[in-house]
């Protein structure tokens, strides 16, 4: 079996690991310290800690958050082979405080924020977990739809027609048998796009397989906006197994999430002459604190800048906003952002 991960794509053991981890940090509803630190930079996360005054409830977190922190410095953990970013989440439940931790082999945004709930954007930007993605395996008379959140199947369907394969002698002609052959697999087609419709709502990719060319015939019945998200792949079967799809899965999403920040990028050259982009730190930190900012677009490796903290400063506050953040961590991208203190901001509205 052809192994699909590049270099820069994440084991789907560990994949796995972290979307489970995420389904339970979701269902944290409170107010919520997030720490990302690069493994051998503890002390110094415990000295932003202290240096940053907080109210009573978060710096009783960050206090225990900490202690952590100290713990991790001789025994890190990691769903990897290897630790290279420690995250921590800490909140109040019942006057007490609480935390939950993970490491993984993969570089992730320094961050140290409190928000409204679990900031686990750097998750979803750089390991591509915890998007929707529907997987559509077909042939001319079986269908299987199942929807992922992550690595989780939350809903599927299957469907299926009685198909005769063959012509048989007497009756009609061959001819009106294969008319009336494909007018059926038409149908059941039309039928599977319903269904597709239907469970699609919030999905990111559509990833379409199948043993021969059914996969192609049936492309052409959906509808417009469900085709943009349609991806083809190979090796995809009924009795391929689930974690074959995990692999599949993954590298989808990367190659997804290329083109979309490449695009958000190409979106932001397009308004610079419009008056509608910032690129030096203080103007996009102005722009944040009066709600200017549509998009705010972050080098993952943004830790390396001298405004490093400013840059953290400000990650909170378009997260504490309806401002949305987006993390690059293709090598071109970052290149172009370090030219421009590691931040791009794409803005609602011109600004003085």
């Amino acid at each position: 079996m052809k192994n699909f991960l590049n270099p820069d794509e994440i084991d789907p053991l560990e994949w796995l690991s972290i979307n489970q981890f995420l389904y339970d940090i979701k269902q944290i509803d409170s107010p919520c310290i997030s720490v990302y630190y690069p493994y051998g930079k503890g002390l110094e996360t415990i000295s932003l800690l202290e240096e940053t005054k907080r109210n009573e409830s978060f710096e009783k977190i960050e206090a225990k958050i900490e202690n952590k922190i100290s713990e991790l410095k001789d025994n890190p953990v990691s769903v990897g082979k290897f630790t290279k970013t420690l995250c921590i989440f800490g909140w109040m439940k019942d006057n007490k405080a609480n935390i939950k931790v993970i490491g993984t082999s993969k570089k992730l945004p320094y961050v140290y924020m409190a928000s409204k709930k679990p900031f686990i954007k750097p998750f979803k930007d750089i390991l591509k977990t915890n998007y929707n993605v529907l997987v559509v395996t077909l042939d001319q008379k079986t269908a299987r739809i199942q929807k992922f959140y992550g690595s989780q199947i939350v809903l599927e369907s299957k469907l299926r027609i009685d198909l005769q394969g063959r012509h048989r002698k007497g009756g009609q002609s061959q001819g009106r048998f294969l008319r009336a052959r494909q007018t059926k697999i038409h149908v059941f087609f039309k039928k599977i796009a319903n269904k597709v419709l239907e469970m699609d709502s919030d999905s990111d990719l559509i990833l379409l397989g199948g043993i021969g060319t059914a996969k192609t015939e049936f492309y052409d019945e959906l509808n417009s906006e469900l085709a943009k998200k349609c991806r083809f792949v190979e090796n995809l079967s009924f009795s391929t197994s689930k974690k074959e799809i995990e692999k599949k899965l993954i590298h989808h999403l990367y190659q997804y999430r290329k083109k979309y920040v490449e695009e958000i990028i190409e979106k932001y050259e397009n308004l610079v002459k419009q008056g509608l982009t910032a690129k030096r730190n203080s103007v996009i930190f102005k722009a944040l604190e009066i709600g200017a900012v549509d998009t705010l677009i972050v080098s993952s490796n943004y830790y390396s800048d001298s405004q490093f903290k400013k840059i953290l400063k400000m990650l909170e506050a378009a997260k504490n906003t309806s401002c949305k953040i987006e993390f690059a961590s293709s090598q071109k991208v970052i290149k172009k952002l370090e030219l421009d203190n590691s931040v791009l901001a794409i803005l609602r509205y011109r600004i003085k």
